[in-house]
């Protein structure tokens, strides 16, 4: 068999690391945190001011106590998942302002409509998690609106979550939040049940918000997803092998950084890094370096033994339509082959992360369960062979109503949404495109939601909390 995408060898992998170490020795990295300064300068650390320069040797101490996959439990045990190696889950997208119509239109995200990102996850299933800022709602105050959402998760949901990273105190109402649920805060230092992302502030930077959600999940052994976007061209070189050595230049100041607070935290390696488009000074998330980057991000995760992250359905398309799905499909199907581990925004996304769409939340979990299934490895054995039922009915035979069918039939694929009817009953039900299709299944899908149990006295607490934390 062979792979026509291109597989780093190790020599190259070796050299983009090589490059990387050039530059955390010589340029260093800002933090912008004198909490992150001087837990570097503890450890021996060279800093000038918040600029952070590393060794080869103190890199390679850090990643010796990361972990290369570990489980987020959730609130039903049934919905608990493990993260790396050869598993991965899908989450939807997040941090959208506004919702896409079939048209083309947009409108601002409300509440509501977070509210139903949270009965969307708790029905697939596709989507192993979700959590804060599916949407940015646009209706509450942008400073509480963490303390919102993560509620509504916790209480609409019962499966892992994804954390409020923001700033270091939404960090913190996010574990106080988890605690009332799990029983107490300290219980988290021994059992995973949220992944918080953190984005590096490109070229060479972090932000002291990231940088603090970084120390305290640590603090708390819940996973971060140190991750970064670059745009070649903008904020990192155009060349691609350089855009690689800053980005994982960066994930790995900020892995040290974890491991030094906690050894053995867990976490993940990503990006979402692509290219600017010179002529229309945009980000283009579809593009096809972006898709080049993300498979060596999942290789140079696995070169330092660690779950890696990308991003999935990603398109700058405005609308559910052809280009949507073809660029969606490019970048999951990719990633997903490839050994992705922790793939956000696997369904939904839309127009370069300015929007999301319900109709392509539903289409893009039935390209996940496609590719889920052309990946289910065949079990080839004299039994499912099954020679002897092949001579049996011979020349011009036919298998239709062969017992064998009848009992197997239900193994091969069936799609909720894609069509498969002949011209004339998809005419006969109005030429419908699979946009509209999505949108009616959209009904349904919601209708189909019920509410996990949750004990009423900790959902009467949490809401406490908001209200004490919004004062």
């Amino acid at each position: 068999m062979i792979d026509r995408l291109q597989t780093l060898t190790q020599e190259e992998l070796t050299r983009i690391h090589d490059a990387s170490m050039d530059i955390l020795t010589n340029t260093g990295i800002c933090f912008n945190s004198s909490s992150a300064t001087q837990v570097f300068k503890k450890h021996g650390f060279p800093t000038q001011g918040d600029r952070v320069y590393f060794t080869e040797d103190r890199v390679k101490k850090a990643l010796e106590t990361t972990i290369s996959k570990f489980t987020l439990h959730a609130r039903n045990p049934e919905h608990t998942v493990s993260v790396g190696e050869g598993d991965f889950i899908c989450l939807p997208t997040g941090g959208a302002p506004n919702i896409a119509t079939p048209t083309g239109e947009q409108r601002p995200a409300t509440l509501e409509d977070y509210r139903t990102c949270c009965k969307l996850v708790q029905t697939s299933e596709q989507i192993a998690m979700g959590g804060s800022i599916m949407v940015q709602p646009t209706d509450i105050p942008a400073d509480t609106s963490h303390l919102d959402m993560v509620t509504h998760y916790m209480t609409l949901c019962d499966k892992p979550i994804s954390g409020a990273s923001g700033s270091g105190p939404a960090a913190i109402d996010t574990l106080e939040l988890a605690g009332m649920v799990w029983g107490g805060k300290e219980i988290l230092k021994s059992k995973p049940v949220m992944a918080s992302v953190v984005n590096a502030m490109s070229p060479l930077q972090y932000s002291r918000e990231q940088t603090e959600v970084i120390m305290k999940m640590a603090e708390y052994n819940q996973p971060v997803i140190i991750a970064n976007m670059i745009l070649a061209g903008a904020s990192g070189p155009v060349s691609l092998p350089g855009l690689l050595a800053l980005e994982n230049a960066e994930i790995l100041a900020g892995i040290t950084l974890s491991q030094l607070v906690s050894p053995g935290a867990p976490l993940v390696y990503g990006s979402t890094s692509s290219q600017m488009d010179m002529k229309t000074s945009t980000g283009p998330v579809g593009a096809p370096e972006a898709v080049i980057l993300a498979s060596a991000t999942i290789q140079m995760a696995r070169f330092y033994n660690l779950p890696s992250r990308t991003g999935g359905s990603l398109t700058d398309s405005h609308c559910p339509d052809a280009q949507a799905l073809a660029e969606g499909s490019l970048m999951l199907s990719t990633v997903i082959r490839n050994g992705a581990n922790f793939i956000y925004h696997s369904c939904g996304q839309m127009g370069s992360y300015i929007s999301m769409s319900f109709e392509k939340w539903l289409i893009d979990e039935e390209v996940i369960a496609n590719i889920r299934k052309i990946l289910k490895p065949m079990s080839i054995t004299d039994e499912t062979i099954d020679v002897e039922t092949i001579k049996s009915l011979g020349i011009g035979g036919q298998y239709l109503t062969h017992p064998k069918t009848f009992q197997q039939f239900k193994n091969l694929s069936q799609p909720n949404l894609f069509n498969r009817e002949d011209y004339q009953k998809w005419s006969d039900k109005g030429c419908q495109p699979i946009d509209r299709v999505a949108n009616e299944f959209l009904k349904k899908r919601l209708d189909s939601y019920v509410k996990p149990f949750l004990d009423p006295h900790i959902e009467k607490a949490l809401w406490e909390y908001v209200a004490k934390r919004k004062k």
